[in-house]
C-alpha cells in the first residue's frame, strides 16, 4: 500500500507539472505542431514492441469505449491511423442538424494525418519537438490517464452526479492546449472515463511508449493462402463483360460492411479480415479507395474496379459481420447471377433517382437470383442495419419491437413472372427516400414517399388475393425452409433499446410480432438503412429514414397476419397498435390485409400462437439451438419466468459469468424485452411503455454488444442467491443491493480484470464472430 501511495503522489506531481508546463509557453519551448511519422514495419523492434506490449493494452482498456463512429470525440484508438487522427469536437451523430456535414470515415475521407488536421482533428500524441519530456507534456493520450491516476474515484459504490453517461452526453474533446482549463472544470474527466485506472504495469508501458514518440506498426499481413484468394476473387469481381460488372456491382452494394474471411485457408478463430471496396484501380495494383457517401454514388471514374483490403483495425463486436467466402460460395455466386440466361445491354446509371433504387438500378438481373442471393446471407443482410451506422440511438431503433422473429417468403413462389412484372410496373413507387441524397426536405417529400408506398400496397394486395384466391395455397408452405440446410431461414431480432442484436434461430419465448419478408421489402429494407442511409446526412435525410421505416415494419408484419385466420387478422393488427395517433391508425383501418381465407386449419383458440408453433416446426430441421432459452438448467433457468416488477428494473442486456466447479465458466445473457403499446411514435415513446407486459429472456452465451450489467455468480449458492433476491426485487432500492453483492460495477476495484475475463470467456462462446465489446452503455447502478 506504501509504495502504491508514493507512485500515485509521484503521479499527481507529474501531472501538475506537464500540464502547466504544457499550457505555458507551449510554443515556445516545444515549437510550433508538425505532423509526425510514427509508422514503422511489424517486424522491427518498436513496431514488434507496439504490436505485443503496447495494442492489447489500447484495445482492452481504451478501445472498449473508443471504436467505430459513435466513439466519444471521434477519437478512434483501434487502428494506427486512429490514434494518428486523434480527436474532433464535431459529433457523427447529430439528429438535428439542417445541413449534412463533411464525412469523417478513416481511410477514406483523408488519405493522411495532415489532412485530418485540415478537418479539424486534433491530435492525442505530440506533434511538437520530439523530445522525452514533450512527447509526454504534449500527449492528450498521456495527460488524460494521468489526470484519471491522479482523482481516483471510491472503491465500489455509485458514481456521483458529476459523470454522464448518457448517449448524448455533452462532450469535452480538448485539445492539448485546452486540457489545462478542462483538467480543473473536469477533473474527474480523465481517462478511461467513468472506470478505474489501469494498472501501474501498463500505465509505465504506456508512459515508455509515448516518451519514445508512439511508433505503431500494422498487424501482420495476411497468410499467403489467404492472398492466393484475395487475388482469385477480385478476377472474379472483376472480369469485363457488362453482365459480370452489374453482378459485381450488386453484390458489392449488398457485401460492403461485411468482414470477409478464408475459412480454407485460415481455420483459427482470429484469421485475417478483409472489407469489399470501389478502387480506381484494378487487381494487381495498390488499392485507391473511391470515397462516396453511399456504396452507389458516382464513383467519377470510366471504371470501378471491386477490391478486398485487408482489415487492420481491432475488430469490434458492435460492427462484426463475418462472411465467410469459398470455392462453393464462388459456385453459388455464378450459378445465380452468370449462369442464367438474361441479357445486360447496358450498365445503369449512378444518378440518385436510379442508383438509389434497385429495382431500376438491378431491373435486367432476375428476383429469383437476386432473393436467393439476399437469403443465403440473411442474417449478414439484416446485420447491416442492425450493426451498421444507422442502429445507433433510441430515435433510430424505436421503429421496430424489443424481441420478435424474422421468416421468409420461399424464392420459387416470390419470382414468378406475375411478382416479377408488378415490381417492374410500381418501381417508381418503390422509390426510397435516399434519392433525395442527404440534404432531404421533411415533410414535403415525406407525402410524396407516403403515397407511393400506399399504391403500391394496394397494387401488391390485389395481386396477392388474385393468386390466394382459393387461400389454399396461403399456409406454410409460403415459407422458405432454407433449402432443408440453411439456417439464415430464421432470425431472431432483439431491441435494446439504443443498440440491436440479430442472430439465427427462433430465440425465447414467443414474440409479440412476427415478420415475414418478400423480396422487395427484404430489399427496401436493405437501401433504406444500410446502402442509402448516410449516418452525416441531415435532419430530413434522418426523419425520412425513420418514417418510411414505419411502412416497411407493418409490411412485414402483415405478410405475417395474412396466414392468420380471416377473422383475427384485424384483430391481431389492432393489438399491435394500441394507442395509435390518428394518421397511423387510419393507415392501419385500410385494406390493406388479404379478402382470401387462411389454407392453414387451425384447432386453438389463439391462432398466433399456433401459428409460430407451426411456422418453427416447418422451419425445425435448419433452427439453430445455440441460444435456446431451454437449454439453461436451473436455477438460472427461473429468469426466463421473472415478475414484471422485476423485469422493470433490469437494464437491457446484462451478461453473466458463473464460474464452475472445475474453475472454467459459462456465460449467460439476460435480455429485457421493454413492451410498446406501439412502437408508431418517433419521440414520446415512454408514453407508448406497456411496464405491466414486459418481459426477458436468459440464454446461453453472449447476444448484444454494449453490456449495460456484468453479473458475476462465484458458486452454485451465490446463483442460488442471486436468482431468490432477483425475483423479488420491486424497487431501485433493492436493485442496487443486488448490484452491491454481485454486479461487477464501474468501481469494482478488480473492475478490468473481469473485463479481461469476460473476454476470454465470449472468444470460447463466439470464435470467428468473437470482437471487443463496447462499455459505453455499463450503467452505474
Amino acid at each position: 500500500m506504501m509504495v502504491r501511495a508514493w507512485w500515485m503522489l509521484g503521479v499527481a506531481v507529474i501531472l501538475c507539472g506537464c500540464v502547466t508546463l504544457g499550457m505555458s509557453h507551449y510554443d515556445d519551448m516545444y515549437g510550433h505542431p508538425s505532423v509526425q511519422v510514427r509508422n514503422v514495419e511489424h517486424t522491427q523492434g518498436q513496431g514488434s514492441e507496439y504490436l505485443q506490449l503496447v495494442k492489447p493494452i489500447i484495445d482492452q482498456r481504451c478501445v472498449v469505449c473508443h471504436g467505430c463512429y459513435d466513439a466519444p470525440c471521434q477519437l478512434k484508438l483501434s487502428s494506427p491511423e486512429g490514434i494518428d487522427r486523434g480527436l474532433s469536437k464535431e459529433r457523427v451523430y447529430h439528429g438535428t442538424r439542417l445541413l449534412a456535414q463533411d464525412p469523417s470515415r478513416l481511410l477514406f475521407d483523408a488519405t493522411s494525418t495532415q489532412q485530418w488536421r485540415d478537418k479539424s482533428f486534433a491530435p492525442v500524441l505530440n506533434e511538437r519537438a520530439q523530445s522525452e519530456q514533450a512527447n509526454l507534456a504534449g500527449s492528450v493520450l498521456y495527460n488524460s490517464l494521468l489526470l484519471k491516476l491522479s482523482h481516483p474515484f471510491a472503491q465500489e459504490g455509485l458514481l456521483g452526479e458529476e459523470f454522464d453517461f448518457s448517449l448524448d452526453r455533452e462532450q469535452s474533446c480538448p485539445s492539448m492546449d485546452e486540457f489545462d482549463s478542462f483538467a480543473k472544470k473536469q477533473p474527474h474527466g480523465g481517462m478511461p472515463y467513468g472506470l478505474p485506472a489501469i494498472s501501474q504495469g501498463e500505465f509505465k508501458q504506456l508512459e515508455r511508449w509515448l516518451k519514445t514518440g508512439a511508433k505503431m506498426a500494422q498487424i501482420a499481413p495476411p497468410l499467403e493462402a489467404e492472398l492466393r484468394q484475395v487475388s482469385r476473387w477480385e478476377q472474379f469481381l472483376n472480369q469485363s463483360g457488362l453482365k459480370h460488372q452489374l453482378a459485381a456491382r450488386y453484390i458489392y452494394e449488398h457485401w460492403y460492411l461485411a468482414h470477409i474471411y478464408f475459412p480454407e485457408q485460415n481455420s483459427s478463430t482470429s484469421p485475417s479480415f478483409f472489407k469489399l471496396v470501389r478502387s480506381k484501380t484494378p487487381p494487381g495494383e495498390p488499392i485507391e479507395l473511391i470515397a462516396t457517401r453511399r456504396p452507389y454514388d458516382d464513383p467519377q471514374v470510366t471504371r470501378v474496379y471491386y477490391r478486398l483490403m485487408h482489415e487492420r483495425s481491432s475488430i469490434l463486436s458492435k460492427t462484426h459481420m463475418p462472411l465467410a467466402l469459398s470455392d462453393k460460395k464462388m459456385a453459388r455466386l455464378y450459378e445465380q447471377f452468370i449462369a442464367p440466361d438474361f441479357k445486360v445491354t447496358q450498365l445503369p446509371s449512378y444518378e440518385p433517382e436510379v442508383a438509389s433504387n434497385p429495382f431500376k438500378a438491378f431491373s435486367a438481373i432476375p428476383v429469383k437470383s437476386k432473393y436467393q442471393f439476399m437469403l443465403d446471407e440473411a442474417e449478414l443482410i439484416i446485420k447491416g442495419y442492425i450493426k451498421g451506422p444507422v442502429c445507433r440511438g433510441q430515435v433510430a431503433l424505436n421503429v421496430i419491437n424489443d424481441h420478435f422473429w424474422v421468416a421468409f417468403i420461399d424464392p420459387q413462389k416470390n419470382s414468378v413472372p406475375a411478382v416479377s412484372e408488378l415490381l417492374m410496373r410500381h418501381e417508381d413507387d418503390l422509390a426510397l427516400p435516399a434519392q433525395e441524397q442527404s440534404n432531404a426536405l421533411p415533410i414535403s417529400s415525406w407525402v410524396k414517399y407516403a403515397n407511393r408506398q400506399h399504391e403500391y400496397i394496394r397494387a401488391k394486395t390485389q395481386l396477392a388475393n388474385e393468386l390466394l384466391a382459393d387461400g389454399q395455397l396461403l399456409t406454410t408452405d409460403l415459407i422458405w425452409q432454407g433449402d432443408g440446410n440453411n439456417g439464415n431461414a430464421a432470425l431472431t431480432v432483439f431491441r435494446h433499446f439504443d443498440s440491436a442484436t440479430v442472430v439465427k434461430g427462433f430465440v425465447g419465448q414467443a414474440p409479440k410480432t412476427m415478420w415475414l419478408l418478400d423480396y422487395a421489402l427484404f430489399e427496401r429494407i436493405h437501401y433504406l438503412l444500410v446502402a442509402g442511409f448516410d449516418v452525416f446526412g441531415n435532419i430530413g435525410h434522418q426523419l425520412h429514414t425513420r418514417l418510411y421505416m414505419d411502412f416497411l415494419r407493418l409490411e412485414g408484419e402483415q405478410n405475417f397476419i395474412n396466414l392468420l385466420p380471416q377473422n383475427v387478422r384485424q384483430k391481431v393488427k389492432n393489438h399491435w397498435y394500441r394507442r395509435s395517433s390518428v394518421s397511423l391508425s387510419e393507415f392501419i383501418n385500410r385494406k390493406t390485409l388479404l379478402a382470401t381465407p387462411s389454407g392453414i386449419e387451425y384447432t386453438t383458440d389463439n391462432p398466433k400462437e399456433e401459428l409460430y408453433a407451426k411456422i418453427a416446426a416447418a422451419l425445425q430441421p435448419v433452427l439453430s439451438e445455440r441460444y435456446s432459452y431451454k437449454a439453461v438448467a436451473e436455477p438460472l433457468a427461473k429468469l426466463n419466468d421473472l415478475p414484471y416488477k422485476a423485469i422493470n428494473f433490469l437494464p437491457q442486456v446484462s451478461f453473466i459469468l458463473q464460474r464452475q466447479p472445475n474453475g472454467e465458466h459459462k456465460a449467460f445473457t439476460l435480455i429485457h424485452h421493454n413492451a410498446h403499446y406501439n412502437v408508431s411514435s418517433l419521440l414520446n415513446e415512454e408514453a407508448q411503455r406497456a411496464f405491466e407486459e414486459d418481459t426477458a429472456t436468459l440464454v446461453p452465451g453472449f447476444i448484444g454488444d454494449y453490456p449495460e450489467a456484468i453479473w458475476y455468480l462465484a458458486d452454485e449458492a451465490n446463483t442460488q442467491a442471486f436468482v431468490s433476491q432477483l425475483q423479488k426485487v420491486t424497487s431501485e432500492r433493492q436493485y442496487r443491493a443486488l448490484t452491491q453483492a454481485y454486479a461487477i460495477r464501474r468501481t469494482h476495484p478488480q473492475f478490468w480484470q473481469y473485463s479481461d475475463l469476460l473476454h476470454d470467456v465470449a472468444k470460447q462462446y463466439r470464435g470467428v464472430e468473437y470482437g471487443l465489446f463496447d462499455y459505453n452503455r455499463l450503467e452505474n447502478r
